[in-house]
């Protein structure tokens, strides 16, 4: 069955088979790659940023940056580049029309056809993608130590990744995540996008994301799911481990909290590059890929420090709906309200000096105390499951540490091919 993806073109899959790819990587100039660019290789090849095949040429870098859409018009909000430096091209003798091999980790991961060789100014990609050139934004950072020279054109997997677990258990590739979608007899799916673990004010946004995306269903089955993507990806000291990103969303599942024919936890890999409105574009379009209807967007969604307004990312997405295939739900900022016993906004509620926000810095503070919260903050489960992640995958710490960068388990293995 051919399955439609963002641009309303096929899901892109472009994947060898092991008997085929030892013949297709014969006497290729290998290159090693970092790890964002196997994430992205892989990424690409199964279809997540569908329909694109490759790393973006010229024409299609310039139209993501000043028009925010490909050179064929469909809507795209963050370049996909890959970057070398101009002493390594003349190293490895790399010229347009050459096919090489990525290689990750010591091993084969993909054959990159490099059907371009390009130059493209840096702080202008900044400024038109990220609304600042100031190298304090992450994303910016990133941008400032690509290499001098970038190449566009196809790539193909030749090495399917090994997950290691509990990766293994969440991983989907697109395709499978519409074959899930199907088997649940799902009509709707709503996304919700996170890097953290989920507290209870999570928890009712993703239950409202469901109402909404029901909209006009029969009811007398549950044709609804919510779909939580995890994104997994560079990590900076402070943030959540993946290990309990995941682990801790699919317990709000298997304690009961959401029904097992409503709730599914999956993750892609992407390293988030903080956005704000243009991250929620690409989020839309990450999500339609796998088959999500609606997508679930709130306060700041994607952002870092004060670099966006507040809502910012809904107003781009309500300038550009009409081009996407999903819709987007719209949430404002919630708290709990002690007076209405709930959790509520200022929309429904006034009791504003009462309000309870549920403040990141203390729910670290909680994690960090090893204190088991009330469970108006944190589902008993959920926070039992954090903690028993942090001993046996974050050493100790629920929190990436020096130690748990040096020394995490890998995500994913390659075999020798």
């Amino acid at each position: 069955m051919e399955y439609i993806g963002h641009g309303g073109k096929p899901i892109v899959e472009r994947v060898l088979k092991p008997d085929e790819a030892k013949d297709a990587i014969k006497g290729l100039t290998e290159i090693p790659v970092r790890r964002q660019i196997a994430h992205e290789t892989i990424s690409i090849a199964y279809g997540f940023f569908t329909p694109i095949e490759g790393f973006m040429k010229y024409e299609d870098v310039d139209s993501v940056c000043k028009n925010m859409a490909l050179a064929d018009g469909v809507v795209w909000s963050i370049p996909i580049v890959f970057d070398m430096n101009v002493d390594e091209l003349k190293e490895k003798d790399i010229k347009e029309g050459d096919s090489v091999l990525f290689k990750y980790m010591d091993k084969p991961l993909a054959i990159f056809e490099v059907e371009e060789i390009f130059e493209y100014d840096t702080k202008f990609m900044a400024e038109k993608v990220y609304g600042t050139s100031e190298e304090k934004h992450p994303g910016v950072a990133r941008t400032y130590k690509y290499g001098e020279k970038f190449l566009g054109g196809k790539i193909t997997l030749v090495n399917e990744p090994v997950f290691s677990e509990p990766y293994a258990t969440y991983w989907k590739t697109p395709i499978q995540h519409r074959e899930a979608m199907k088997e649940k007899g799902w009509e709707a799916m709503v996304a919700h996008q996170t890097r953290n673990v989920p507290h209870t004010g999570h928890e009712w946004l993703m239950k409202g994301a469901w109402f909404a995306a029901n909209e006009d269903l029969m009811v007398d089955k549950l044709r609804t799911g919510v779909l939580v993507n995890c994104i997994i990806g560079e990590k900076r000291k402070g943030d959540y481990i993946d290990e309990a990103i995941l682990l801790s969303h699919d317990m709000l599942r298997k304690a009961g909290y959401f029904r097992d024919d409503v709730h599914m936890t999956t993750f892609t890999l992407w390293d988030m590059r903080y956005a704000g409105p243009k991250e929620a574009i690409f989020h839309a379009i990450l999500r339609t890929n796998l088959g999500c209807t609606h997508h679930m967007f709130g306060r700041d969604h994607a952002g870092v420090g004060d670099y966006y307004g507040t809502y910012d990312a809904h107003y781009l997405l309500k300038s550009v709906k009409e081009k996407l295939a999903i819709k987007p739900v719209f949430v404002l900022e919630w708290w709990y309200c002690p007076i209405c016993s709930e959790v509520t906004c200022s929309a429904l509620c006034n009791h504003t000096k009462e309000r309870q926000k549920f403040s990141g810095t203390l729910i670290r503070s909680i994690l960090m105390d090893g204190v088991k919260p009330t469970r108006l903050i944190f589902r008993p489960e959920v926070f039992d499951t954090v903690m028993e992640t942090a001993e046996k995958y974050g050493f100790g710490s629920p929190f990436v540490t020096d130690h748990y960068l040096e020394k995490r388990q890998p995500i994913f293995t390659l075999k020798d091919l």
